[in-house]
Parts: C-alpha cells; sequence; structure tokens
C-alpha cells in the first residue's frame, strides 16, 4: 500500500479532534469524509478505517511509541507509524517519519502483547471491572470480541419488501449480502460499504442495526393493534422495527428526554412509512405520569455504559469513566422503577442494556423484582445475554417480564 500524503493529514487532524478535543469518532470521520468531494470509496475507507484503527489501540500504540496525552502533532505521527509499521506499510521519505525504528516498534508490540490492558488497549479500571463482573475467562475473550471490527447488519424492513427482496434489489446495486440464520429480518454485508447512497436506503427497504439489537423488539412479543410505549426511544431504531413487527396497526408512543432525537425518528419513520409511531419529549414528568397503567407492551431500552458495543464505537473506551457507570447503574434503577407504572396489569416489558455488565443487566432486574414495590407486582418470564465473543455481533441483554393481573 502505498500513502498519500492528503489522506494522512486528513487522517492525523481527525486524530486530533477525538483525542485532543475530545469529539465523538463518528461525527469527526463524517465530517473529515467531506473535505475533498475528489476521494473515491478507497480514499475514505482509508481514512475512516484507519482513524477507528488508531482510537481502538491507543493505550497500545502510545506505549510502544513512547508518548503521553495530550498528543501533539509529532506525537500523533508517532502513533501513526506504529500503525503503519504493524501492517507492514511501507513508510515514505517524509520529515514526520524520519527514523522510524521499525525493528523496536515489532518487539515492542510482542512484549506487551502479553498483557491484556495493552494487548486490548483499555484502561486498568475497565480490565478491573470486566474481571470482577464475568470472570477473568469470560472477560478475556469478551473484550477480545468486542476489539474487532464490527459487521454493517441490515435489517429489512417489512413493511415495504421481504429479505429476499431486499437482497435482490441490493445486488443489483452491487452490494451483496448474506442472511444469518436466526435472524428473521437481518441481512450482513460481505463487504463494507456506503449503503446510505443507495436507493433501496432511500426508499425505505432497510434500517442499519446491528443483529443483537434486532432481537429486541420481537422479545416484546407484541401484536398488530396493542399500544405500545418506546420509553427510551432516540433516534428510534428498535421503535421502526416494533412498528414493522405490529404491521402498521396499533399505536407505539414514543418517548425521549432529547427531542432532536425524536425529530430524526420522525424523519426516518417517514422513509419507513411507519404510520403508528407517536414521538413525545419528556420535558415533564406529566408525560409519563399521563401514560401510567395505559400500554400492553413496554419496551425500556435503558442508557448504559455501551461496552456491548465498543466495536463499533471504540472511543467510548477513552470517554467512559467509573464514576459514570456507577451513577448509570442508580439511574436505571430509577428509569425501570418508573416506566414499568406504564404497563397495564396482564402486560409485558423488556429490559435492555448494550452492555455486558451483570450490575447492569440481571441484577438491575433482580433489584427491581426484589426491592421495589412496582417490582413486585411482575415475574419474569425470560432472560437473554447475549455476548459478542459467542455470536460476533453486539453485546446485549434482554429481560421479559410480565405485570400480574
Amino acid at each position: 500500500m502505498r500513502l498519500h500524503r492528503n489522506l494522512v493529514f486528513a487522517t492525523i487532524d481527525a486524530l486530533n479532534e477525538i483525542f485532543n478535543n475530545n469529539k465523538y469518532a463518528d461525527k469527526v470521520i463524517e465530517q473529515t469524509l467531506k473535505r475533498d468531494k475528489r476521494w473515491g470509496s478507497r480514499d475514505r475507507s482509508f481514512i475512516a478505517e484507519t482513524v477507528y484503527d488508531i482510537v481502538r489501540w491507543k493505550r497500545l500504540y502510545a506505549e510502544i511509541a513512547e508518548v503521553k496525552e495530550p498528543f501533539d502533532r509529532e506525537n500523533l505521527f508517532r502513533l501513526f507509524t506504529v500503525w503503519a509499521t504493524l501492517r507492514g506499510i511501507a513508510l515514505p521519505d517524509w520529515p514526520q517519519f524520519a527514523g522510524t525504528p521499525t525493528r523496536r516498534i515489532k518487539g515492542k508490540f510482542d512484549s506487551l502483547s502479553k498483557i491484556r490492558k495493552y494487548r486490548e488497549s483499555i484502561p486498568d479500571w475497565m480490565d478491573e471491572l470486566g474481571v470482577r463482573e464475568l470472570g477473568e475467562k469470560v472477560w478475556d475473550k469478551e473484550i477480545s470480541a468486542l476489539n474487532q471490527q464490527a459487521p454493517v447488519i441490515l435489517r429489512a424492513n417489512t413493511l415495504k419488501t421481504t429479505k429476499d427482496n431486499l437482497r435482490s434489489v441490493l445486488k443489483g446495486e452491487e452490494i451483496i449480502s448474506e442472511p444469518i440464520k436466526g435472524y428473521k429480518d437481518a441481512l450482513k454485508l460481505e463487504e463494507r460499504g456506503n449503503v446510505f447512497r443507495t436507493q433501496a436506503f432511500k426508499d425505505g427497504f432497510f434500517e442499519v442495526q446491528d443483529a443483537s439489537s434486532q432481537l429486541v423488539a420481537e422479545f416484546l412479543e407484541v401484536e398488530p393493534g396493542m399500544r405500545v410505549v418506546d420509553t427510551c426511544a432516540g433516534a428510534g431504531g428498535k421503535t421502526l422495527h416494533l412498528a414493522a413487527l405490529m404491521e402498521n396497526k396499533g399505536q407505539i408512543i414514543a418517548t425521549d428526554i432529547y427531542g432532536n432525537k425524536l425529530k430524526e425518528l420522525k424523519r426516518r419513520a417517514k422513509r419507513a412509512g411507519a404510520h403508528n409511531i407517536d414521538p413525545r419529549a419528556i420535558d415533564t414528568t406529566k408525560v409519563i405520569k399521563k401514560l401510567y397503567g395505559t400500554a400492553d407492551r413496554v419496551l425500556i431500552d435503558s442508557p448504559c455504559s455501551g461496552l456491548g458495543v465498543l466495536s463499533r464505537n471504540p472511543d467510548a473506551k477513552w470517554k467512559l469513566q467509573p464514576e459514570f457507570i456507577d451513577n448509570l447503574i442508580k439511574t436505571q434503577a430509577e428509569i425501570i422503577e418508573t416506566y414499568s407504572r406504564i404497563v397495564k396489569p396482564g402486560g409485558k416489558m423488556v429490559y435492555a442494556t448494550c452492555s455486558v455488565l451483570p450490575s447492569e443487566n440481571e441484577k438491575q432486574v433482580e433489584n427491581f423484582l426484589k426491592n421495589t414495590e412496582e417490582g413486585k407486582k411482575f415475574r419474569i418470564l425470560r432472560d437473554q445475554k447475549i455476548l459478542s465473543s459467542e455470536t460476533g455481533f453486539d453485546g446485549f441483554y434482554m429481560a421479559l417480564l410480565e405485570k400480574k393481573a
């Protein structure tokens, strides 16, 4: 591979925004890729994948390069040098790469790879937390799986098409996909590509949604004609799936504390042809109180640490802090107790997170059922824990609870 100056410099600029200005990687990459209209798909892929790689392996590369944060421009080039050397990419004769100690880089990589916190490039506290919650053996496999690049998974929008028809339409646009056994509406792309430019996307034939995430709406056991409340709807990936499962019949009330996310949901719903969604911003406590005891089904896709989705959000490793998780666990307990009141007697609720930590998952459900007045009105029907190391998809948890009649 030959390195091009404009692409390398764009990569360095993006890393500076992420590491030194605390910006989100996905937003920085999106902005960076708009810089030069002449860049083709290979150029764009190089920038996006290189940035994500260096973000993912920041701790390991910084240790090898002997640099510490905040990274100045010279330090960022040293991180890039480590990335290129470990991939066997010949470095051009630029001043930024003068005197690269190639052998020393490989030697340090070999010795640091024997220590998990460097090998998997994670903060000490995260490594300790993972071992404490999952045990040495499971955590070892899980964090390794979460450091792999996430596959691109689509969910066929059954309001407009079928999985087989979508596959055929995409093939016509030179995008090859495969069905995934055990996932009803999912297609996995053979190669990464910008699917948002396809006519199939513009026509609302699919959403990009990880395979594990696609199991959540199905877990809720919705039926056409029901009244469903999606309490932490966000931009609505699971809301849209619920609408498809309900065949546009009945009502889905989609609530969130962020009104701008619900605007995005409205836009997506229009494209998907989902007409039974009623977005409501939670601007006062009255919004939720009015819904108490009214819903056949309630989805609580709870805010969480996101430790199950590190493969697609590697910068979360550096943004998360242990005290944030401690506070989050308290918030989750409040959310499940408050939003469970929306379920009517005989109705059902799913509590879900994209985390692999028991403290955010089964222990939250156990605490709700045993230690709260509201929880004593419920019983657990089943739960499911999805580990990335077992499926190759995101880490997730979901529990189906029923309110006693």
